[in-house]
């Protein structure tokens, strides 16, 4: 397990442990996730690896470009050094936590796997970090939706009057853990889609550079996750409120 003291790991780990499994965890201490050599030390021996490491900055600072560049790291170089070292030691299945913003604005349609993406900003780095992992074997990418309530913080900003997928950590933890048996591929989670009513319908034009990074929080985004539930049988257990 990658990333096992964040937000979705932290209600991994035991779930896995819980479901029979033998946990590892990665030393970020001793183990550089960036270094394909010293990661196929801390892989070899084990049949998966799930990858939930992020570094969302979450306070005013997420306006800035810069403030994205290590989560932007993590998902880029950080997966094309994972999947460098799956290979070489033998782990025939690799999750990647990645995020459902990157479709294009659906309206009311319903957005599966196959639907047009639109990554601009902070989001694009996802779509790198899906590339990487689907060139392994045993690759799993995995679209989560906005994680609220557990130990999940208020996103910077929510725009918009459209739709958006949201999911509990703890829903989106157990999904995780669900594709390990699945098919390799993309899968959408998240809970039924809920409709906001913010009243704002556009970015103000101050914000200027930064209302493309933003942009995303504003599209109506009614991803469902029927894909990932025929193929697993997950079902999301709590239901995130929104405003």
């Amino acid at each position: 397990m990658i990333g096992a003291t964040g937000v979705l790991g932290r209600e991994a780990v035991p779930r896995l442990r819980a479901a029979g499994h033998e946990v590892g965890v990665l030393d970020r201490h001793t183990t550089s996730m960036f270094d394909a050599g010293q990661l196929v030390k801390a892989l070899t021996g084990y049949d998966a690896v799930i990858n939930l490491a992020t570094r969302i900055p979450l306070t005013a600072k997420a306006v800035m470009a810069s403030a994205w560049a290590e989560n932007n790291r993590i998902r880029t170089e950080g997966s094309a050094a994972l999947v460098e070292a799956a290979q070489r030691a033998g782990v025939e299945r690799i999750v990647q936590e990645g995020i459902s913003f990157v479709y294009a604005d659906g309206g009311d349609r319903e957005l599966d796997e196959t639907a047009p993406i639109e990554p601009v900003g902070h989001v694009a780095s996802s779509v790198q970090a899906q590339r990487n992992v689907l060139g392994h074997p045993g690759g799993v990418f995995l679209r989560i939706g906005l994680l609220m309530g557990g130990e999940a913080m208020s996103p910077p900003v929510l725009v918009g009057d459209g739709w958006m997928s949201v999911v509990h950590p703890g829903d989106a933890a157990a999904a995780a853990i669900a594709v390990l048996d699945a098919p390799p591929g993309i899968y959408n989670v998240g809970s039924p889609v809920l409709k906001r009513d913010l009243g704002i319908t556009r970015l103000p034009k101050f914000m200027g550079r930064f209302a493309a990074s933003f942009e995303v929080f504003a599209r109506s985004q009614r991803v469902v996750s029927t894909k990932l539930t025929d193929a697993t049988g997950w079902k999301p257990r709590v239901q995130p409120m929104c405003g």
